[in-house]
């Protein structure tokens, strides 16, 4: 495992990002075909794509087969290039992630690209180009705009601040148990920035960032951000979040503002009721109500 990026990748990693913004910007805020990756969904209802997505990731790739021809490659539009769980260096691209934003006109989205080393994230890049905003960050340091930047000192649940991109990301059952539950025990439950939240949370202003359903381009570019801010970054088990690990980890994500926050997020998870308040009520009324019948045909017998 390398310790330390390379500094040509490091400089590399900042090329695609300039030459994805490029791409990115030809179609901001214009009308661009919108399709969906599975024809008999709704582009709203399942995942919208556009050519943005498609040419800003294919412009990326292109860049690492003619740089580093042995690296792997792992896009969200554009699928794999050799074994990124085993190869010394791989790519893993997600060109628009956000694409529900972009395509709205909301400047929240993002191009995320991450590296890794063996598996596992060892460089990250979150980059809006839009607002011309871009973290950056290694294990050991991260910078917003070529600047250090480090997460908030919040280790208090009911202090922080919690972001998801939608309360419909998280499965009935479990999942929306689970979020529910810690979602309760923060200051306040925030929506809708995709990966903006966890640069957020890597500049200080954002404290927790809880997510499912996510696939490891949607994640493992940030995981050296928040890390190297100062923060932690597991999935809901406190397991690493690498491409090996994606299996167990079933997309779920929780990113903290640091270790004592983290842990107290992730007790919270595993305390979350084994049904929901919705389902305790309706189950404590119907007892009530068969118990009051039970009395009722008692006293007519």
């Amino acid at each position: 495992m390398a310790s330390d990026v390379p500094a040509d990748l490091s400089a590399f990693a900042d090329e695609l990002a300039d030459a994805a913004g490029a791409v990115i910007r030809k179609y901001w805020r214009t009308r661009v075909e919108v399709i969906s990756k599975d024809a008999r969904l709704d582009v709203f209802g399942d995942e919208p794509v556009t050519i943005a997505d498609r040419e800003s990731e294919r412009v990326m790739r292109d860049m690492i087969e003619q740089r580093y021809p042995a690296h792997a490659i792992l896009g969200e539009e554009h699928g794999a290039k050799g074994d990124g769980k085993t190869s010394e260096w791989a790519w893993v691209l997600d060109p628009v992630d956000g694409t529900k934003s972009f395509i709205t006109g909301k400047p929240l989205f993002g191009t995320l690209i991450a590296l890794l080393n063996y598996g596992k994230p060892v460089l990250g890049v979150i980059d809006q180009c839009v607002l011309k905003e871009r973290w950056k960050g290694t294990l050991q340091k991260t910078t917003f705009n070529g600047r250090p930047c480090s997460t908030d000192d919040c280790t208090s649940l009911n202090e922080a601040m919690v972001y998801a991109t939608t309360p419909e990301m998280f499965a009935p059952g479990l999942e929306t148990r689970a979020w529910n539950y810690l979602s309760s025990q923060c200051k306040r439950a925030l929506y809708g920035c995709d990966c903006y939240a966890y640069g957020l949370c890597a500049s200080g202003s954002v404290q927790l960032v809880c997510e499912a359903d996510l696939m490891p381009y949607d994640y493992l570019a940030v995981v050296p951000v928040v890390v190297g801010a100062g923060g932690l970054m597991t999935d809901w088990e406190g397991r690493p979040l690498t491409l090996p690990n994606h299996d167990l980890s079933k997309g779920r994500v929780l990113c903290a503002a640091n270790a004592k926050l983290h842990s107290e997020a992730l007790a919270a998870l595993k305390q979350a009721p084994p049904f929901s308040r919705v389902a305790r009520d309706a189950f404590l009324l119907g007892l009530a109500c068969g118990v009051a019948a039970m009395a009722f045909l008692r006293r007519r017998g």
